[in-house]
C-alpha cells in the first residue's frame, strides 16, 4: 500500500477503535469522542488502563505493533474487572472485539489504579513472557540478529556451525515490510512447517490481494556507515521464490516479501559503481586484481594425479581431507583425486606428498557459456571463471542501455525498480517510452564466497539491491564443530572472536566470562551493603 492507502486504512481501524470503546472510556471518566481521535486516543487509552505514555510508541512499530496490541486488548479488559481466564481468552480469540461486548452488553465499571502485579502465578508468568517477547522482537528486528553458517561458501574466515552476531545499526535497520507475522521467526514456523507470515503467494498478473497490501513500502533507518568492499555482508538471497527454493533464476521475485527471503551471507567483492570482472577464477575491480582480507582463503576444485601404482583407501583420505585443512572433502577416481575446495596453502603443501605426482586447478573455459550463469542469456557467454566485464549499478547514475547490454539490466529495472520493460525489435521501452539511457534508484552490490567453485552467489542470481542488505556480521559467539568428539565439538578458539577486523583471529571469551564474574560479584556485593543498611 501507499502512504495514501495506509492513512485510509489506519482511519478505519480508528473508528473501530473508537466505536467498540467510546463507552468504557466514558465509564472512566473520559469523554466519549476521545476515543476516536488517533494517537490521542491511545494515550488516553494507557491513562485508563494505568500504563505508561511510551507504550504508545511501540503500537507504531511494525511487528512489535501486533504483540502490543494483544497485551493492550488484555489490560483493557482487566481495566474493567475481566481478570479470569475466559476474559483473557476472548480477548485474544475475538481479536479486541471482545470490547464491543463489554462496550454495549455489560455494566462494568473502570478500575481506578489497579494494581499493575498480576492475581495468579500464571498471570504473572504470561506477562513476563510477552514483555520479553517484545524486548527481544525488538533488538532481533531493530539492532541484532543471531544467524548460523550453514555452507562452506566463505569457509577459513567463517566456518560450517559459526553462530554469528549480525548489526542491523552498521547499514541502517529496515523497518519491517510484512506487518503480520511470527516474532523472531523469519520464514518458516518450526515443527508445523507453514509461513510464519500473513502474505499471498498466489498472486494473479495486475492483481494484488488484501493481504499484500498490508506490507509496507521499503524504509530503512540511516546506519552508521556504508558497505566496504570486502566486507561480509547477510542479504536477502534476491532470487528466492515460493515457488521452489532451489530456483534461483526465476522470471518474477514477487512470490515472496522482500523482508522474509532467504539470508544468505557472503563477500561483497564489489560495491555501487565498480566495473566486476572474473579471470580464471579471480576477481578483478576497476581493472585491478581485488586484494583479499588477510583471514579470507580463495579455494578453488583440483585434480591430484597420483604417481602409477599409488591408491589411498577410504580411512586415509579421511585423514588426508584433515591434514591438509581440504573442505568439502575428497573423493578418489581410479589414480585421480577430486578436491571440491581447497586453498593454496593446502595444494602447495599436499603436492608434497610421495604419492601426488601433480595437482591441477579445474578452469573452465573462456567463451565457454554456462546456461545456470547470470544472466542466463543464450547471447553472454559467462562461466564462474571468466565473467563479465559488467557494471555494478549506483544510485542516481545512468547509463546506456541496448540490446547488448539489456539482459544484464533487465531484472533491475522491471523487478527491483518496478518499471514496464518492451523491447520491439531493436528498440527499447520503458514503461511504454522509447529509451536509450537509465537512471538507477538504488545501489546494488556484487556478493560472491570464497570457495569460488562451490558457492551459489551472484554469478548465479545476480545482482544484490540496497533493500535486500541485512547487516554485517560482527563476532561469532559460539561455533560448533559437528565432526568433533566430546569437548573438541566446540571450537574454543572461535568463540567471542571477532569477523571483519584483518590480522590473526583472537577470542574474547575469557574476558567476557571475567565481565560476567564482575557483573555479579557487584551485584551480590550491592545486595549484601543494602541489606547491612
Amino acid at each position: 500500500m501507499d502512504l495514501v492507502q495506509w492513512l485510509k486504512f489506519f482511519l478505519v481501524i480508528q473508528l473501530i477503535h473508537g466505536l467498540g470503546t467510546w463507552k468504557l472510556y466514558v465509564k472512566a471518566d473520559r469523554k466519549a469522542f476521545e476515543a476516536f481521535i488517533p494517537i490521542f486516543n491511545s494515550l488516553i487509552l494507557m491513562k485508563i488502563i494505568n500504563r505508561p505514555m511510551w507504550w504508545v510508541f511501540l503500537l507504531f512499530i511494525p511487528v512489535i505493533n501486533v504483540i502490543m496490541l494483544i497485551i493492550i486488548w488484555v489490560e483493557t479488559a482487566r481495566s474493567f474487572g475481566k481478570n479470569n481466564y475466559i476474559d483473557t481468552i476472548l480477548s485474544v480469540l475475538t481479536l479486541g472485539f471482545y470490547s464491543y461486548y463489554l462496550n454495549y452488553f455489560t455494566d462494568v465499571k473502570h478500575v481506578k489504579n489497579r494494581s499493575l502485579i498480576p492475581k495468579s502465578s500464571s498471570g504473572e508468568w504470561v506477562s513476563s513472557i510477552l514483555f520479553a517477547i517484545v524486548a527481544a522482537t525488538i533488538v532481533h528486528t531493530y539492532s541484532l540478529q543471531p544467524y548460523v553458517i550453514p555452507s562452506s561458501s566463505l569457509e577459513k574466515s567463517l566456518l560450517v556451525g559459526d553462530f554469528l552476531i549480525v548489526s542491523k545499526m552498521h547499514y541502517g535497520p529496515r523497518v519491517p515490510m510484512t506487518t503480520v507475522g511470527m516474532p523472531m521467526v523469519h520464514d518458516t514456523i518450526p515443527i508445523l512447517n507453514k509461513k510464519s507470515y500473513l502474505f499471498n503467494d498466489r498472486i494473479e498478473e495486475n492483481k494484488t490481494s488484501w493481504i499484500n497490501k498490508l506490507q509496507l513500502p521499503y524504509l530503512r533507518i540511516p546506519g552508521w556507515e556504508t558497505i566496504k568492499r570486502n566486507e561480509i555482508v547477510v542479504f536477502n538471497q534476491p532470487a528466492d521464490t515460493l515457488q521452489d527454493m532451489n530456483d534461483f533464476t526465476p522470471d518474477r521475485n514477487y512470490y515472496k516479501p522482500i523482508d522474509k527471503k532467504t539470508n544468505l551471507v557472503k563477500r561483497c567483492v564489489a560495491i555501487a559503481g565498480d566495473t566486476l570482472e572474473i579471470i580464471e577464477g579471480y576477481v578483478y575491480i576497476n581493472g585491478l586484481k581485488n586484494t583479499l582480507p588477510y583471514r579470507a582463503k580463495l579455494q578453488f576444485s583440483y585434480e591430484v594425479t597420483l604417481k602409477p601404482g599409488k591408491s589411498f583407501e577410504r580411512s586415509i583420505i579421511e585423514q588426508l581431507k584433515t591434514r591438509y585443512d581440504i573442505t568439502d572433502g575428497i573423493y578418489q577416481s581410479g589414480n585421480k583425486i577430486i578436491i571440491p575446495a581447497a586453498s593454496d596453502e593446502a595444494v602447495s603443501i599436499f603436492k608434497n606428498h610421495p604419492s601426488v605426482a601433480k595437482i591441477d586447478r579445474y578452469i573452465q573455459t573462456e567463451g565457454e557459456r554456462d546456461i545456470l550463469k547470470f544472466p542466463q542469456d543464450p547471447s553472454i557467454n559467462w562461466n564462474r571463471d571468466f565473467f563479465g566485464p559488467l557494471y555494478i549499478p549506483e544510485k542516481g547514475k545512468s547509463i546506456i542501455i541496448n540490446l547488448d547490454n539489456i539482459a544484464i539490466y533487465k531484472r533491475i529495472i522491471t523487478e527491483y525498480e518496478g518499471n514496464k520493460l518492451s523491447i520491439k525489435g531493436n528498440q527499447i521501452f520503458i514503461n511504454e517510452k522509447l529509451t536509450k539511457t537509465y537512471t538507477f534508484k538504488q545501489n546494488y552490490y556484487w556478493m560472491m564466497g570464497d570457495n569460488r567453485h562451490n558457492s551459489i552467489d551472484a554469478r548465479r542470481w545476480g545482482f544484490v539491491p540496497f533493500d535486500h542488505v541485512v547487516g554485517k556480521p560482527v563476532f561469532i559467539w559460539m561455533s560448533w564443530n559437528s565432526n568433533g568428539k566430546g569437548l573438541n565439538k566446540i571450537r574454543w578458539e572461535r568463540l567471542f572472536s571477532t569477523v571483519h577486523p584483518d590480522g590473526e583471529r583472537t577470542s574474547y571469551f575469557i574476558h567476557f566470562l571475567i565481565l560476567i564474574a564482575v557483573y555479579y560479584g557487584f551485584k551480590k556485593w550491592r545486595k549484601r551493603n543494602n541489606t547491612s543498611v
